[in-house]
Formats: C-alpha cells, sequence, structure tokens
C-alpha cells in the first residue's frame, strides 16, 4: 500500500454535505494526493464514511485517523475494515485510537484487550493513534505501525527510534496559509485551545521539553510554531520536510484557518503542485518508498 510522502488530514468531512464531499474528493484524486486523512469526532460514523469516500474515488487511500475503538466493538469493526479490503484492494487502511480521557481509562489496556479480540477474527492491516512510548511499542508489535498527531518535528524522530526501522509512521500537521506572525498565531492558538489546555495533553508536551509557562495566555510562540507551520508556500513546505528528515513515511496535512462553510481546496491545489505528493521518498530519507 503506497502512501506517498504527503496527504490531506482534515475535519472537514464531519459535516459538508454528501455532494460537496463527492466532489472534493474527486478533485484530491484527481491532483494526484495519494491518501487522505479524517477523524472520528463529529458524528458520522468512521467507516461508513470511509466507504463513501472510497465509492466516489479512484486511486486515493481512505485512512481512518481515527476510528475510535469505543464507538463500536472489534467484531463489527473487522467486518467493515475486512469488506472494505475486499471491495477496494489496498485503498483503505484502518487507523485505531482510544480518542477518550475519562477518568479512570487506562488507554493501553483498552487498546491491548481490543487488538486480542480483533486477532480472534484474523489478520486485518491497522496502524495506532500513539504519542508515549508504551503505545508507540505496542504500535510496533501489534499494528503495521503509528499515526501521530499535533506533535513537534522532535517527537517524530523519538518515535522513529522507538518504532524501529520498519514500521509505518505517520504525522498530521496543521498548516496556515498566513504570513503574518500576530494573526497567524492568533488563529493557531484558537485552533489549539482545546489541545493545550487538557491536562493529559499538556503532559504529554511537558515530556518533549516545553514548561509550563509554554501553556500561559493560549501558548507560547515556541509551542505554536511548532505544532502550526504557518507562513508563505515555501516556508510551509520547508518545514514539513523536517517530519520525513526526522524518520517520518508519511505527512498528513491539516489546512487551518478556513472560514466556516468554505473549502480549504484552493490550498490544496498549491501544497499540491508543490509537494508532489504522490512520488516516493528519496533514497536515504527514510525510506525508498512509503508503505504499510
Amino acid at each position: 500500500m503506497e502512501l506517498g510522502r504527503f496527504g490531506v488530514w482534515t475535519f472537514d468531512f464531519e459535516d459538508q454535505p454528501a455532494s460537496l464531499i463527492r466532489d472534493e474528493i474527486q478533485e484530491l484524486d484527481e491532483l494526484g494526493w495519494p491518501a487522505i486523512w479524517f477523524p472520528e469526532v463529529g458524528g458520522r460514523e468512521a467507516m461508513t464514511l470511509a466507504g463513501f469516500l472510497l465509492a466516489n474515488s479512484t486511486n486515493i487511500t481512505v485512512v481512518n485517523g481515527i476510528a475510535q475503538v469505543l464507538h463500536r466493538d472489534a467484531l463489527r469493526t473487522y467486518g467493515a475494515a475486512s469488506l472494505l479490503a475486499e471491495a477496494y484492494p489496498n485503498r483503505h487502511l484502518l487507523g485505531l485510537g482510544v480518542g477518550d480521557a475519562r477518568p479512570g481509562l487506562k488507554p493501553m489496556q483498552v487498546m491491548r484487550e481490543y487488538l486480542d479480540e480483533l486477532d480472534q477474527k484474523g489478520p486485518i492491516r491497522r496502524l495506532l493513534a500513539a504519542y508515549g512510548p508504551k503505545m508507540l511499542e505496542l504500535a510496533r508489535e501489534r499494528a503495521d505501525g503509528a499515526h501521530t498527531y499535533h506533535v513537534p518535528v522532535r517527537h517524530t524522530a523519538e518515535a522513529r527510534e522507538i518504532l524501529g526501522e520498519a514500521p509505518f509512521l505517520g504525522v498530521e500537521h496543521a498548516v496556515l496559509f498566513e504570513a503574518d506572525p500576530g494573526k497567524a498565531r492568533e488563529i493557531a492558538r484558537e485552533h489549539l485551545h482545546v489541545y493545550s489546555t487538557q491536562k493529559y495533553n499538556i503532559a504529554k508536551y511537558l515530556r518533549q521539553g516545553y514548561t509550563e509557562a509554554d501553556f500561559a495566555d493560549g501558548g507560547s510562540d515556541r509551542l505554536v510554531d511548532d505544532l502550526v507551520f504557518w507562513g508563505d508556500l515555501d516556508t510551509i513546505v520547508r518545514k514539513l520536510q523536517g517530519h520525513l528528515d526526522a524518520g517520518a513515511d508519511h505527512v498528513g496535512i491539516q489546512v487551518i484557518g478556513i472560514e466556516p462553510g468554505r473549502s480549504a481546496m484552493p490550498q490544496w491545489r498549491r501544497l499540491a503542485e508543490a509537494l508532489k505528493p504522490g512520488v516516493p521518498l528519496k533514497a536515504g530519507v527514510h525510506s525508498t518508498s512509503p508503505r504499510v
């Protein structure tokens, strides 16, 4: 399964009408984007939406980023994923994650038990949403790799070290087409607010060398600039390359700063022209061909 160096990562399909989703996935496919990642947070059921995207495209690989394991039992996840794999060979990749921070929940235990149930049904290609060392180790041992979200480049290097050479590492990163520093950071802080105010997210960033001061007043410039790449097209492209240089196989790019009701398609067109996203990695970067 070839995902290329870069893909689209978007929340947009959580609330867009089906007709617009159909038009956008077809254009993204025509533009040469090799993969599209989408989450499961706004009510659209992950496997149903994956099937809709696959049915309305020809070449693009559809990746759950993530399907939440607490939303459906392993039997139904296996049934849905195995059907999509048969109907659309090598075009659906199941990304799994706990996606919940409720008190008392033990993510590692939940994921291990879920994978045990999946494996009773048979093999299914999958990634795990992972940030900390233990979940990354589990992704190495029990999946085809890991998917990270809102991480600095240095985390990508650490994740690659934990995963080792073979497992796939897909990294999401937010980008913003805004060259004015003040305006860019204001938009970025609004986007990051929910992530920079939750205790479990703060804890994971503290492990990355940030301090409590980085979370005051909506987030320090350092934190914001590490988690949202803003500026002109050339600046954004250069910064995205940093994840590949640090060991990522693939970067899912999330465009932010789009007005409600508007489409990010103009930005996807510009990025597609600049990045040539379906072209495999050059030898010596990390691998000769991104894979899962």
